[in-house]
């Protein structure tokens, strides 16, 4: 196997990549039922192995933001997604033979417990990681509970039942003009090229068994069709298939494709059934040369999303998919595998390499430079790097912002990584980092909880409740200050007397100020100044100003912790108001024609001062 230039130790692979790895402890709970050989808790031991390896150190890492219906509705039909969130175990009956007949659910792709909500984990990892790259976050992106590369637009198929490898490169495709995707698993990427067959905007190149094997498709001569003609690339195998024949064909073709397509991101399938000694496989690669393909797309610096797919003997793909996620962020792993929680899988020889069988290599050398011929010539028919015509680009995908907290309120919250963080059969708790330049924000393991969302729900509805409050009784004395108007106008035209009440003062007590014991003003002041009236009714000086937003704003502050509290109101006959001396006093005055101009003037300007401070409380 040619491995120059792409060992770890040189070269600019070795450099360092900023990674993100997303993972959710809950994926490994879920169960296709006994007997089926897809086990999602394949996930678990290989996130337990690079715990114990410390791997997670030199990495981001992510919990999945689970995939919302409409962004699994964005590749797949609307009502094959209805049908997966409402199906369950329980509820298959004899009305629903026709559904899970039409939608492919039986054998392979049985119903199970948490179904979709085991769709919407690995896809949200899968679209997770292409929102990083996207944002320039991350250099490489790995998910390796996604890759189920089966799934079709209205159908599940071959343990697949959404795509999350198609959603993921729409979500690239709205940053890049060019996305190139790669499958090394056995089995052909059906889904995937079918999804991209007709556009060459996305280029699919599979690896895999090719004949009698599932699912059937993946001839050499299918290149594409339309726009997409030379842009479907397929290179069928035979079994036994050892590192150095596949290496022969995976190399040359895919350094043909970089050069003429020129991705902007490349999305690598790394499904592990294609190892030695898979329970379904008939392939020959040890991890090393699995884990070669890997290797040699880190080299090309270009933006990598790694997801998972197939493999079915669980230890071996806890194996490989842990020491490449060693590769992607540039360490070379120790043969001997640490102690872990699931140590007694990897028994006898306890190692992380496996070595592979001595089954016969079907492929012979001529097959293979055949191959590698015609799909080199198909690429030569390729327009260089195909562009892209201006159009407009599809909205980003809604990532849920988290909670703004206090600093102080935040706590231990979002603690950095610790070997005692690690429960390999519960809750892991990860470590999120800022997301993207939009203000995106990834949650870390540690949310805020459901009763804290409830609380903040229920604040905003008080408040809101509390705005509606005052407003109403606003309007409510904006009416008792018009009838109250209206009186005061029929006093001024009969002989009756106002009582009215002295603007408070904090000026001290002089011969100059207006007589506080029912006396005359004296002369030095005006007839309007000698007025004592009440607050509400008091001219726009800048005295009385203050004095008016200082009581306003006490009392809205004392509204706001009582909203039932009546606002105090001045009462229509008689007012009494304690000054300075702590002396009640009553004072009576007979009002003048020549006021009611001044009286009309004040009203107006102390109503809309009044609103004006209640108002600006509120905003406050």
């Amino acid at each position: 196997m040619d491995g120059s230039g792409n060992s770890l130790l040189a070269g600019p692979e070795s450099h360092k990549k900023r990674v993100a790895y997303f993972y959710d402890s809950k994926v490994g709970n879920f169960y296709y039922g006994p007997g089926h050989p897809m086990k999602p808790h394949r996930i678990r031991m290989t996130h337990s192995l690079l715990m114990h390896y410390g791997v997670h150190q030199k990495m981001e890492m992510l919990k999945p933001i689970p995939a919302r219906y409409k962004d699994l509705c964005r590749f797949h039909e609307d009502d094959y997604v209805a049908f997966l969130k409402t199906v369950t175990p329980e509820t298959q009956n004899k009305k629903q033979l026709r559904a899970l007949k039409r939608f492919n659910l039986g054998e392979d792709c049985p119903v199970f417990d948490g179904l979709y909500s085991f769709c919407q984990t690995y896809a949200g990892g899968s679209v997770g990681g292409a929102v990083k790259l996207n944002h320039g976050h991350s250099d490489i992106a790995i998910n390796w509970s996604g890759g189920l590369h089966h799934a079709k637009k209205c159908e599940a198929s071959g343990f697949c039942y959404v795509n999350d490898i198609v959603l993921a490169i729409l979500e690239l495709l709205k940053y890049h003009a060019r996305v190139l995707y790669i499958d090394i698993d056995i089995h052909h990427g059906d889904g995937v090229e079918e999804a991209f067959y007709t556009t060459d905007r996305v280029m699919t190149v599979s690896f895999h068994k090719f004949g009698d094997y599932f699912p059937g498709t993946g001839d050499l001569r299918d290149v594409g069709h339309s726009e997409g003609k030379y842009y479907s690339l397929n290179v069928p195998l035979k079994d036994g298939v050892d590192d150095e024949s596949y290496q022969s064909l995976f190399k040359p073709i895919i350094s043909k494709v970089m050069e003429v397509f020129q991705p902007g991101a490349v999305v690598l399938q790394c499904g592990a059934d294609s190892l030695s000694g898979d329970r379904l496989g008939c392939f020959n690669l040890s991890v090393k040369g699995h884990a070669e393909c890997v290797r040699f797309m880190r080299s090309f610096n270009v933006p990598l999303l790694l997801l998972g797919g197939g493999g079915y003997t669980i230890q071996n793909v806890a194996r490989c998919w842990c020491y490449e996620t060693g590769i992607a962020v540039g360490v070379e792993l120790d043969d001997e595998l640490p102690y872990n929680d699931y140590y007694g899988y990897f028994g006898p020889d306890y190692t992380l390499h496996v070595a592979p069988s001595n089954m016969e290599n079907r492929n012979t050398k001529s097959d293979l430079e055949f191959t590698r011929k015609y799909l080199v010539e198909n690429l030569s028919r390729l327009h260089h790097a195909p562009s892209v015509p201006f159009q407009e680009r599809p909205p980003d995908t809604e990532i849920p912002e988290e909670e703004e907290l206090d600093m102080e309120a935040r706590g231990d919250r979002y603690h950095k990584w610790n070997m005692s963080d690690w429960d390999a059969e519960d809750d892991t708790i990860c470590h999120s980092q800022e997301a993207n330049a939009n203000g995106v924000n990834f949650p870390r393991m540690a949310s805020p909880t459901n009763q804290e969302q409830a609380n903040k729900v229920k604040q905003e509805e008080v408040t809101e409740a509390t705005s509606m409050d005052e407003d109403n009784e606003v309007d409510e004395n904006m009416t008792k200050v018009t009838e109250r108007h209206k009186e005061i106008k029929e006093e001024q035209a009969s002989p009756e007397q106002c009582v009215g009440v002295e603007v408070e003062s904090s000026r001290p007590s002089t011969d100059s100020e207006i007589r506080r014991d029912g006396g005359s003003a004296p002369a030095n002041h005006s007839s309007l100044a000698a007025l004592p009236v009440h607050p509400l009714y008091a001219p726009t000086s800048t005295a009385v100003l203050g004095s008016l937003k200082h009581a306003f704003a006490s009392n809205h502050l004392r509204e706001a912790k009582s909203p039932t509290q009546e606002i105090p109101f001045p009462h229509k006959s008689q007012h009494t108001h304690t000054h300075m001396h702590t002396h009640t006093h009553t004072h009576t005055h007979t009002l003048s024609p020549p006021l009611s101009l001044s009286l009309s003037l004040s009203l107006s300007l102390s109503l809309s001062l009044w609103r004006g401070l209640v108002r600006k409380t509120k905003l406050k």
